[in-house]
């Protein structure tokens, strides 16, 4: 049996986390802006065993923002088979693009994350279908006017399906149900792991969950959701991600006021939410945009953009934006191992992708936001950005094929 003592003296005992070095280099992928539209949503994947030289074939998604907000194009593609030394794109993907629901509304997805399947060795995009108005205004006349569609893409034909629209479980809560610029899971089963935000409505606070699906490599399966978490301010939990670093889920939350964050052992059911705050007990200031995770097998990080960077005059203070290593007990992010992934020059970030894509590479990509008068006289100009970031060690998550 401890003694009183010792179980005083255990948080003393246990082990700091160990910093994990990396470097970080930007690149450009794509360059353009016009009074119509400018790219937005880049969001990487890797395919192993698909490019040259033993690289993977790399996939970003990306799409136009139509500048109403939340308006966007079709879908579109980058590849590269040399890990981005030469780009093939953005090309246009023709099933990916609108479809009509009638000749005053048009179908679309948005807020698109792809990601690899290895068991059934496909590429699933996913994203928020949604019904636009002629002036791109998203409508919520009908029921199950926001719902969450996939599309699966095989890398030996480089052939797309159509969007699908997962079905969820007939109830009113689910009459929203986005899953949505989130990073989702495959489990070791081939089942696959989607964080969804959900409500009656599109108005209404929303939920947070995560639900499993079933994959054949064609269709995703509802199998069952896990638990449910409300926060009654402003406009709820929206835009989860998850990821699994040491045998648990983690998962981050975007609120309009801050950022949260939680951790499960299953992937299903989490404890309460809690806040997101630095080691030192700051806040975090991260609110009102998303939050992206990438894992190693020698640490877990997170990309976000915040507060008290020297940066009021940026749009929701979406710029630079940063990625710092987590405190995986404490679920708090370590302050002395935050470095700046893509520097502000005047635009927003925040809607953004982050993927592994080598054991010596894992990406996090995203494009300028052109709204404001102060974008363009600080020195961005529209670009769609990776930045690299390049391991001191190899991630051992990382399977070469």
């Amino acid at each position: 049996m401890r003694s009183f003592l010792s179980l005083l003296l255990l948080p003393a005992l246990c082990p700091a986390v160990e910093p994990l070095a990396f470097d970080v280099k930007v690149e450009t992928l794509a360059g353009q802006t016009t009074p119509q539209w400018q790219w937005f949503h880049p969001r990487p994947a890797a395919i192993p065993g698909f490019g040259k030289a033993g690289a993977p074939l790399s996939i970003i998604t990306i799409q136009k923002h139509l500048f109403t907000s939340d308006y966007y194009s079709g879908l579109f593609m980058m590849t590269s088979e040399d890990f981005g030394k030469t780009w093939t794109g953005p090309v246009e993907i023709p099933e990916l693009g609108w479809r009509k629901e009638s000749d005053a509304v048009d179908i679309a997805v948005a807020d698109v994350t792809p990601g690899w399947h290895s068991k059934s060795g496909k590429l699933i995009a996913v994203g928020a279908q949604v019904r636009y108005d002629k002036k791109g205004r998203q409508l919520d006349d009908k029921p199950q006017s926001h719902q969450t569609a996939y599309a699966v893409f095989d890398p030996r034909t480089r052939k797309w399906t159509p969007w699908k629209v997962i079905r969820m479980p007939a109830e009113g809560k689910f009459n929203f149900a986005r899953s949505a610029c989130a990073q989702w899971l495959e489990m070791d089963d081939g089942t696959v792991l989607l964080p969804f935000y959900h409500g009656p409505n599109a108005s209404a606070p929303h939920s947070v969950t995560v639900a499993q699906f079933q994959f054949d490599g064609r269709e995703l399966k509802y199998v069952r959701h896990g638990s449910e978490h409300e926060l009654n301010v402003v406009r709820g939990l929206v835009e989860p991600s998850i990821v699994k670093y040491a045998g648990r889920y983690f998962l981050t939350i975007r609120n309009d006021l801050k950022g949260y964050v939680t951790v499960s052992e299953d992937g299903l059911h989490y404890r309460p939410i809690k806040e997101w705050t630095f080691d030192d007990g700051g806040e975090l200031g991260s609110y009102n945009t998303q939050q992206h995770w990438l894992a190693h097998s020698d640490g877990l990080f997170l990309a976000y953009t915040r507060k008290g960077a020297n940066n009021d005059h940026v749009i929701r203070h979406r710029a630079p934006l940063f990625l710092a290593q987590v405190d995986p007990e404490k679920l708090q992010v370590m302050r002395g191992t935050e470095k700046i992934l893509l520097p502000e020059r005047g635009a927003t970030y925040g809607n953004f992708g982050a993927a592994a894509m080598t054991a010596e590479e894992s990406w996090v990509t995203d494009a300028e936001g052109m709204f404001s008068k102060a974008a363009k006289e600080r020195g961005a100009q529209g670009r769609a950005l990776v930045a690299r970031v390049v391991w001191s060690r190899l991630n051992r998550l990382v399977k070469r094929r």
